[in-house]
Formats: structure tokens, C-alpha cells, sequence
């Protein structure tokens, strides 16, 4: 318990920490000592550098910065950059509801305000490098010999989505898929799932992954019978081109009468592996952003499944395989510059 009496003013500031969370409550009980009623506005923020966090890789880059979120207007982030060029509009300023945080990769720290008072989002540039975001609540007319009061609750810790659910509405969106949200969420509960069976989260990516693999098979079999019937009918298009030369009207016109007759979609190897694309990359996405990954062991000598493997291992079993699998994949040789590709 804290308290300060200044121009007719007391505040006492009660700040509760239980042990194995990462809330801090914070009640400030405001108490007219005057002659006069006082309207006072209470205000809480976060503040820090635009640094990247220590030890984030080079090889991708997840945002750092404020993030404000209302019931209205949902998840908004307010880049530093955006901040030090005086960007107006950056997010809804009022309302009755909503917190204000500030977050980086696996991490986060947010103010939630209690109950529904109408309340006022802000930024600001406080310093060379120095950003701020917090949120103002007017308390309330205070006559004298009386008191108001405030409570708020700051959370410091990881992006554990299902800690966050509980704690306010919409905190779990710290964890940020963008626009694959609707493939990606699906896809980490699904994912945790797994961990509860198997009890390894190494061994849930890879079931995950043999998961995602054979609900695409089929698709991926329509596109190397499509690759296949392409790869039977290449010496009759090599013929096509050879007899109209430079006429390429007469000549895709031709080549589209042969498509037709032999029922082949030229596009059949191409759309199933584009339709695969959003989905491997909300995997990555996935993956990224899951603090459960941090420091999770798998076998042997990785035990940290979020760094980089210490001895280059399943890198270069990485490359040896995806060698393999370009040399058994069908050679599209009725295009030579695909072919050479």
C-alpha cells in the first residue's frame, strides 16, 4: 500500500501480486481532504525504445510496438513509426470499453482498465527513441470529506492465448496471424491438441504437419496426374509450336483445341499447390508466434524448439530431402525454361 497527499488531495495506491501469475492489481482510492470538489483524471501507460528484442532473428520479423483494442473497433496497432511522424487517426481514441498494451514476439504488457467508465486512448513520443501509449479515465466529481475510486489490472508475461482469454476481452489477439487468422487459429488449437496426446511438442508439429499433408492429398495427386498427362501430350504441342512459328494466335488456338479434346486443365498442376500456399504459410505463422515453443525440448540435442538448430543437423537433412523431392516430381519439359528451373 502506497499513499501521497498533495493540494487537497490523498491518494492511497494498493498494488496485489499472487504468486505464479503475471497480473498486478492496482486500486488507487482518491479522498477530497479540501474545501472544494476536485475532478480529477486518472491515467495509466506503458513506455519503451523502438529496439527489436534482444536475440530476435535476422531471418523474420515479428511487430513490436503499442497495440490498442476496443469492443468497437477491435485489434489496432500503432507502430512507432506511425508515432514519430505525428500520424493522426492511428486508432479510436474514445470509448467505453478496451486496453491498451504494448507488445513484442512471445510477449506482452497490458493495462486493463475495470468496468465500463468512458475512457481515452493516447501516444505520444516522449524522447529520442522513446514511445508511449496509456489510457486516461476521469474519475468522477469528488465533493469534499468523500473519496472515488479506480481499479485497473497491468499484465507483464507471455502471449499464452488461453491465460489472455480470461483476462479481457480480445487480449488473445496479442497473438497476431493478420489475415490468416481464420486458417491459423483453427490450426494452433489443433496443434495443442496434439501436445495433449502426445505430450512433446516436437512430435505435434510433425503429426500436424502429416495431418495438413494428407488432407491435401488428393490435391496433390490431381496435380501430378495433371503434370503427367501434360508431360504425354508435350510432343504434340512441341509439333504445334514448330508448325505455326510466329503465328501465336493459330497456335494457342491450337494447343487450346488439344487441351479440350484430351480434357486437360493446363492450369491442373499449378491451382492445387497456389490453394496449399495460405495455409503452409499460417503454419509458419503458427509456429512463430507460439510461446508454448520457447524452450520446449524435442529429442536429442534440441531443446529449444523457437532457436535455431545448434549443429546445422535438420537444416542439411532439410536440403538433402528437398532435393530428393525435386528430382522425383515430374519435369515440365514442354517448357524448357521451366525445365532448366
Amino acid at each position: 500500500v502506497l499513499s501521497a497527499e498533495s493540494g487537497g488531495l490523498k491518494v492511497v495506491r494498493t498494488l496485489t501480486l499472487k504468486k505464479g501469475e503475471y497480473v498486478l492489481d492496482q486500486k488507487d482510492t482518491l479522498t477530497n481532504t479540501g474545501s472544494a470538489p476536485v475532478v480529477p483524471t486518472q491515467y495509466v501507460q506503458l513506455t519503451r525504445d523502438n529496439f527489436k528484442p534482444a536475440g530476435e532473428s535476422k531471418f523474420y520479423s515479428t511487430y513490436t510496438g503499442p497495440v490498442v483494442y476496443t469492443d468497437k473497433a477491435k485489434f489496432q496497432k500503432v507502430d512507432f513509426d506511425s508515432i514519430e511522424k505525428g500520424k493522426k487517426d492511428l486508432f479510436e481514441k474514445t470509448a467505453a470499453d478496451g486496453w491498451v498494451g504494448m507488445i513484442q514476439h512471445y510477449f506482452a504488457a497490458a493495462w486493463l482498465p475495470a468496468g465500463n467508465a468512458k475512457r481515452e486512448f493516447y501516444s505520444n513520443k516522449i524522447a529520442d527513441n522513446l514511445y508511449s501509449a496509456g489510457v486516461m479515465l476521469p474519475v468522477g466529481s469528488i465533493a469534499p470529506g468523500t473519496s472515488g475510486a479506480f481499479a485497473a489490472r497491468l499484465y507483464v508475461g507471455p502471449q499464452d492465448q488461453d491465460r489472455l482469454k480470461e483476462l479481457a476481452p480480445g487480449l488473445e489477439l496479442v497473438v497476431d496471424y493478420g489475415w490468416l487468422t481464420i486458417i491459423a487459429q483453427p490450426m494452433f488449437w489443433l496443434l495443442k491438441w496434439l501436445h495433449t496426446v502426445l505430450g512433446n511438442w516436437g512430435l505435434a508439429i510433425i503429426a500436424l504437419t502429416v495431418i495438413i499433408k494428407g488432407a491435401f492429398f488428393p490435391l496433390s495427386a490431381a496435380s501430378y496426374k495433371s503434370m503427367a498427362r501434360m508431360k504425354k501430350v508435350t510432343p504434340r504441342l512441341t509439333a504445334i509450336r514448330e508448325r505455326y512459328g510466329n503465328d501465336r494466335m493459330k497456335m494457342n488456338q491450337a494447343m487450346m483445341e488439344l487441351y479440350k479434346t484430351e480434357k486437360i486443365n493446363p492450369l491442373g498442376g499449378c491451382l492445387p499447390i497456389l490453394v496449399q500456399i495460405p495455409v503452409f504459410i499460417a503454419l509458419y505463422w503458427v509456429l512463430l508466434s507460439a510461446v508454448e515453443l520457447r524452450q520446449a525440448p524435442w529429442i536429442l540435442w534440441i531443446h529449444d524448439l523457437s532457436a535455431p538448430d545448434p549443429f546445422y543437423v535438420l537444416p542439411v537433412i532439410y536440403a538433402i530431402t528437398a532435393y530428393l523431392q525435386v528430382k522425383l516430381s515430374p519435369t515440365p519439359i514442354s517448357d524448357p525454361v521451366q525445365a532448366k528451373v
